[in-house]
């Protein structure tokens, strides 16, 4: 055996390797923004007619709802809901609306207070890296949610004005889940 054929074979094998093992082509896939009409794949609200926290989850070889990657939520807690029912599938990416990078807005809807909705590419944040205000006095969609910030600062002042309890991604459990929603 030749030394270029011996070059040849261990390069096709280390980038063989890569791929199997999340090298090239391993990078997580981007968030992406959801049209105006997307619609969520637990409860099949239209995401951008309602307010509150948004999340989407990519899955590798998945078609969730029968359309291509994101699955798409109009809720946090309804993500990790889908994923914990979901775990036999190889998540790729977990994206939730980051309330410290948007302008948001919390108005009062009736007799509750509201935080507006954001589903552009730019306003998701990777869910494994934030901390979640959990079971705050401000809703989204469905209730009580994981309200999502980049910056644990931003979370403690979120709680101090409305209540909650400070969870990280790992906190997170169906235990928890069962606790908000309406």
């Amino acid at each position: 055996m030749s030394r270029r054929h011996v070059v040849a074979t261990a390069a096709g094998l280390t980038a063989g390797l890569a791929g199997c093992l999340g090298g090239d082509g391993g990078d997580p896939p981007a968030a992406v923004s959801l049209s105006e009409d997307a619609t969520c794949d637990v409860c099949g609200m239209v995401i951008s007619q309602h307010p509150g926290p948004t999340a989407e989850v990519f899955y590798a070889d998945q078609r969730p709802a029968g359309h291509d990657n994101p699955a798409r939520f109009d809720s946090t807690w309804e993500s990790f809901q889908f994923d914990f029912e979901h775990e036999d599938w190889d998540r790729q990416a977990f994206y939730v609306t980051d309330y410290s990078a948007v302008d948001y807005e919390i108005r009062t809807d009736g007799d509750q207070q509201v935080i507006s909705t954001h589903y552009d590419a730019s306003s998701f944040v990777d869910a494994t890296g934030v901390t979640f205000v959990a079971g705050s006095s401000v809703v989204g969609a469905m209730g009580e949610d994981l309200i999502a910030f980049s910056t644990p600062a931003d979370a403690e002042a979120f709680q101090g004005e409305y209540g909650g309890d400070i969870v990280e991604f790992g906190d997170v459990s169906p235990e928890l889940l069962s606790t908000l929603g309406n």
